[in-house]
């Protein structure tokens, strides 16, 4: 339980069924992790985002102090360890154009590098390829020779300094004061203005950095402050619209959380991701709005079971797992907090609902633990290629989740949200499934268990066990 008073800042179809039920061990198995042939990539033929996005986020290493040098070591991890399950996109999180800034970000004395159009530019003294106005495109370039994707993270609006100046918005006859609308302010950042749809550069502006970011080769965009306090709708629209002029294929990330369910129709509308509950960091549980913990998300996902679509995906929010340093976006440098049990309850969860999964912490510093945990082909498949993720059961210490796999399989997962050993029994009617008896497979241990008239386990405290139940195998007479 933790007390924090920062401000916050921030699948195809298969027929299986997955039980996650967490329980001790190595989190690779008995068999060294490799990947179950071509790794789950986006298939642009089919559709951006086609399955959650994967890959690393600066945040929960570096906050807002990422240098050139940081992207590039763990990019080159990435590439070396991760790509080959899937993980791809490399994303540099918040205020990469502060020349000063301080790991939680936000701050009043932040300065700034912006061009002369009132747009954002790489600072030069944390990403010097980005001289001469080069921007992020050489780092970009440097992403992509690894064969992976690149990403961004900005804040709607415009800045401040554009609009003090009136500076003129590139590729129009309008200026700042044409789009900005100085009464709307991001409620825990300094650092722009908000955008005014109803004002003639309103839409000027944000096509402007759009195709200064689309030059850059950039293939995500995490845009904050935009989907919940308050929820900005006039300002995704006229994002997703800029987007879309460049004809480049950018996902269209939103934060932050939890964004109103309401609006679920609208999102899928304008973007590929958005975040559906505040910063999940390292704890089980949390008394304050900002951050949460792993126990507080079981809620969350449980309102957005069934809104996930290919090309559209309901975020549960960053992996915080490994080395958290050397500057986290907060707290103190560490590595992860959470046990080995609570850690493959994390990435089971996610995986049953389908979310993104965007690690954070410093890569190159990585254990063969959490390598492991990243890097197991069979987990990894239930957020990308599975279907009708469901809750299935919900007690007070209790949660299953239920998906489709291949032809008459499932996926199951179970998890004990108490902080006791819990032995757990469900018949297969108890959980929605036809049958008697079904082959059960532990995916995390990359077992074959055999077959099972129910399912029975005891779960360590916060614990989880991911299984997939297959139609048992009769024998010929």
């Amino acid at each position: 339980m933790m007390q924090v008073d920062h401000s916050p800042k921030r699948r195809g179809l298969w027929f299986s069924l997955v039980f996650v039920l967490c329980a001790g061990g190595l989190a690779g198995g008995a068999e060294p992790p490799s990947p179950p042939g071509p790794a789950p990539q986006q298939n642009e033929a089919s559709g951006l985002a086609a399955a959650p996005p994967m890959g690393w986020n600066s945040w929960d290493g570096y906050g807002t102090t990422v240098k050139e040098a940081d992207v590039k070591a763990n990019a080159q991890w990435l590439a070396e360890h991760l790509k080959p399950f899937g993980w791809q996109y490399v994303v540099v999180d918040m205020e990469w154009f502060v020349t000063n800034p301080i790991p939680e970000g936000n701050s009043k004395t932040s300065l700034y590098s912006i061009d002369q159009y009132g747009r954002y530019t790489p600072a030069v003294n944390r990403f010097p390829s980005a001289a001469n106005d080069a921007g992020f495109k050489p780092l970009a370039d440097y992403v992509h020779s690894l064969g992976l994707k690149f990403g961004i993270h900005i804040l709607r609006g415009i800045p401040k300094q554009a609009v003090e100046k009136n500076l003129p918005i590139a590729g129009s006859s309008f200026h700042a004061n044409d789009a900005a609308d100085p009464s709307d302010i991001c409620p825990w950042n300094f650092d722009n203005f908000g955008i005014d749809g109803s004002k003639t550069g309103a839409q000027a502006y944000y096509d402007s950095i759009a195709k200064l970011y689309a030059s850059w080769d950039v293939d995500l965009i995490k845009v904050d402050c935009i989907s919940s306090r308050p929820y900005k709708g006039d300002e995704i629209r006229m994002l997703s619209t800029a987007v879309a002029k460049t004809s480049r294929p950018i996902v269209l990330s939103l934060s932050p959380g939890p964004a109103p369910l309401e609006k679920a129709d609208e999102m899928r509308k304008y973007a590929q991701m958005w975040r559906i509950s505040n910063d999940i960091w390292d704890l089980w549980h949390s008394t304050v709005e900002y951050p949460q913990g792993l126990g507080d998300q079981f809620a969350n996902v449980a309102k957005w079971a069934g809104k996930a679509q290919p090309g559209h995906w309901p975020d549960a929010d960053m992996l915080p797992l490994g080395y958290l340093g050397p500057a986290p976006g907060w707290g103190q440098p560490r590595y992860t907090r959470l046990t080995h049990d609570e850690q493959r309850t994390f990435l089971t969860l996610w995986c049953i609902f389908a979310s993104p999964l965007m690690v954070g912490g410093d890569l190159p510093k990585t254990d063969a633990w959490t390598t492991a945990l990243l890097t197991n082909p069979e987990v990894i498949a239930v957020d990308q290629h599975s279907a009708g993720n469901h809750l299935a059961v919900t007690t007070e210490k209790t949660v299953v989740w239920a998906a489709q796999s291949a032809a008459d399989s499932h996926y199951l997962a179970v998890f004990n949200l108490t902080e006791s050993s819990q032995k757990v029994q469900y018949a297969w009617k108890d959980l929605g499934i036809t049958g008697t008896r079904y082959e059960l497979r532990d995916l995390w241990e990359r077992k074959d268990l055999g077959p099972a008239a129910s399912v029975t386990v005891t779960l360590p405290p916060h614990g989880s066990v991911l299984y997939r139940a297959s139609a048992e195998r009769k024998l010929a007479p």
